[in-house]
């Protein structure tokens, strides 16, 4: 960046910063003369910022009121992370808006580094999200500001079964998680912590007032461990003998409640609407696991090891458990696990036998104890 351009960019962030400056304090300031200065004011009315000349003793230069760019020099790494962002964003609450922002970011940025970000955009592609309808800017930012702000909200509701109605929630903080947005804090009607999809949420209304939220408390933790208790056609139990941490890394929060027991094994509870994706998942711990409940699980957990296991077999060797009688067989079965699956995991899949994991973790409770809660 050449030296002038400095001093003009310069002069355009002590204008930012608001009121009239005299052309004798800008020329103190950019270290030129004032001629100089009414140079560089002209520069900055060719790009088309709206800068006022104003006569007078005390007149100088200004912005119009309302006017802010900052100037956009970003590093590779600074604009990299913003479009990053605004690619995620095309799959999340403001597609639209995501999309004319990385327009307007293209048009300001350096043409190498705009060639480079435009080869990124043209080839990434990020997985959406689940389906969901987005909530409206104008709920997420009012509800933003009372969560920040710790003020109470009234809001409109339609509940899952499509009644409507107002409830007033204190905000204890909004949460995005698997392609939908959440509020969650205590609903005065009855005092309970409840769980809020934004998308049916309208007309909130700021209401006078203040409230605390407790030490410790994690709006997040809370909605993820919320979405595991929501009811769903399959109630699975089942042990882990590994690490919480190892098994996180396939069963989420917001997916499964984990119970650590004294003994190495860990109860994991879920709810599922399907049970096919479950056996692969297990598999991929790398662990000991025994399903408890439900039958059908154990089933399909037995069908994917006989499938690992013929297709691992050598059809050279009739004798080598799992070899397929017809060497076709193994093929018909296709592939069920990742590439990085264990070909033989191990697997206990009949009831009990293991051990029993302790109870009280985090995330246990009643059904229903947020029912305002589903994915």
């Amino acid at each position: 960046m050449t030296r002038p351009t400095a001093r003009v960019l310069a002069l355009l962030e002590i204008l930012q910063a608001g009121g009239t400056r005299t052309v004798r304090e800008l020329a103190a300031r950019l270290g030129v003369d004032e001629r100089t200065v009414r140079r560089y004011a002209a520069h900055l009315v060719d790009l088309d910022i709206p800068v006022q000349s104003v006569r007078g003793r005390y007149g100088g230069y200004r912005l119009s009121p309302g006017y802010r760019l900052p100037p956009l020099m970003f590093t590779d790494d600074e604009a990299l992370a913003v479009l990053l962002g605004l690619l995620t964003g095309r799959h999340t609450a403001a597609p639209a808006a995501a999309e004319s922002a990385a327009a307007k970011l293209h048009r300001v940025l350096p043409a190498q580094l705009a060639d480079r970000l435009d080869a990124l955009r043209d080839t990434a592609d990020l997985t959406p999200a689940p389906a969901a309808t987005p909530p409206e800017t104008g709920v997420l930012l009012v509800l933003a500001a009372a969560a920040r702000d710790r003020q109470p909200v009234e809001i409109g509701y339609t509940a899952r079964d499509g009644r409507t109605g107002r409830r007033t929630v204190q905000p204890y903080g909004i949460v995005a998680l698997g392609g939908r947005w959440y509020l969650t804090g205590p609903d005065s009607a009855s005092g309970e912590l409840r769980t809020f999809r934004l998308d049916r949420i309208d007309s909130p209304r700021p209401l006078p007032g203040r409230f605390e939220v407790p030490d410790g408390f994690d709006p997040a933790d809370h909605v993820s461990a919320t979405l595991a208790r929501t009811p769903w056609r399959h109630r699975v139990s089942l042990r882990v003998r590994a690490p919480v941490e190892q098994i996180r890394t396939r069963l989420p929060a917001a997916l499964a409640v984990l119970h650590e027991g004294d003994d190495g094994w860990v109860r994991v509870q879920l709810r599922a609407e399907r049970l096919d994706w479950l056996p692969a998942v297990l598999a991929g711990l790398d662990a000991p696991f025994t399903v408890d409940r439900p039958a059908e699980l154990r089933r399909l957990v037995r069908d994917l090891a006989a499938r690992l296991l013929a297709a691992a077999a050598d059809p050279e060797d009739p004798d080598e458990p799992g070899a397929p009688a017809d060497p076709g067989l193994a093929a018909e079965a296709g592939p069920t696990a990742e590439p990085d699956e264990p070909a033989e995991p191990r697997v206990a899949a009949e009831t009990g036998g293991a051990g029993a994991a302790g109870g009280g973790g985090r995330g246990c409770g009643t059904d229903g104890a947020d029912g305002d809660a589903d994915p």
